[in-house]
């Protein structure tokens, strides 16, 4: 009897092991569901495009096509807090497209700006999108570029349905989250590899071909065309650049000092293994000088 439960009980470990085998464990916490959904037309503003542009109960639909793309910005900047949105992408060929949600401060400080990307790389027929993550950081993202990208092939098809995607920036870290779930933690270990200026939300569909899919060995084909963008669920709060000192800065956890629980950790971890194409500090081919947060 005791060797018929053992087998038992090894037989269910066995099932749930392979039955999460291709999606992350459970963070176990949401922090999306903390925060109120915007409504886009008192969150934010057309920024370019607006004849490729249109809203149907509060969902965004961009595109782009030979013409040109779109691009939309929040009405407020922050200085701190959670930002997200639920993504539908174009499937098929979108090699040398861009699909963008993104902090920065570019128009506030043009040649010498910062900013937080989660970025969509387009593709091409029976190929993943990329999901590359970046920070810029006073400059760093201005004539000679030094990026911090992270990227990801994600555990679900992009295109099928909408998925949410957040980036939670406090003074003390940067968090990008996909369904709640941490993807990417970049920390503050100094001032000078961390943005601390004020920024703004955004969001765009554009052409990379240059540098996009494959290194630009891909470019946008119009033949394709329109490639289609759609945002739904938005979501944001934290403190706004005109907020009170005493403004409390958000968390991606329970604690509200910040960072992440073991469970939270255990499922960024799983993501990284399984998911993660590239990451900026394991590339030899990269001068590490320029980015001391690699070290150590």
């Amino acid at each position: 009897m005791a060797l018929i439960t053992l087998f038992s009980i090894l037989f269910f470990m066995l099932m749930a092991s392979s039955s999460n085998a291709y999606w992350p464990p459970s963070p176990d916490y949401r922090p999306s569901s903390k925060f109120r959904p915007v409504n886009f037309y008192r969150g934010f503003n057309n920024l370019w495009g607006p004849q490729h542009q249109s809203i149907d109960q509060n969902a965004l639909t961009i595109w782009l096509d030979s013409s040109s793309g779109s691009g939309f910005k929040s009405n407020r900047p922050f200085r701190s807090g959670y930002f997200g949105a639920s993504i539908k992408l174009h499937p098929g060929y979108t090699a040398g497209v861009i699909t963008a949600f993104y902090l920065s401060n570019n128009e506030a400080h043009p040649g010498f700006h910062d900013e937080v990307d989660i970025e969509f790389l387009g593709t091409t027929f029976g190929k993943p999108y990329t999901l590359q993550t970046n920070v810029y950081i006073r400059g760093s993202g201005d004539g000679t570029i030094i990026g911090r990208e992270m990227k990801f092939h994600l555990w679900f098809d992009p295109t099928q349905n909408f998925h949410h995607y957040a980036i939670l920036w406090s003074p003390k870290e940067i968090i990008f989250l996909v369904d709640d779930i941490p993807i990417r933690r970049y920390p503050r270990k100094s001032a000078e590899t961390f943005p601390l200026r004020p920024m703004w939300l955004y969001g765009s569909i554009w052409d990379a071909s240059s540098w996009a899919t494959e290194d630009g060995k891909y470019k946008a084909d119009y033949r394709y065309q329109p490639f289609v963008a759609k945002y739904t669920n938005f979501r944001a709060g934290g403190c706004s650049a005109y907020a009170s000192r005493r403004c409390r800065p958000v968390s991606a956890s329970p604690y509200r000092s910040g960072g992440l629980t073991r469970r939270q950790y255990w499922a960024m971890r799983w993501v990284q293994k399984y998911h993660m194409v590239y990451n900026y500090c394991q590339d030899p081919k990269r001068d590490h000088r320029l980015t001391p947060e690699c070290w150590g």
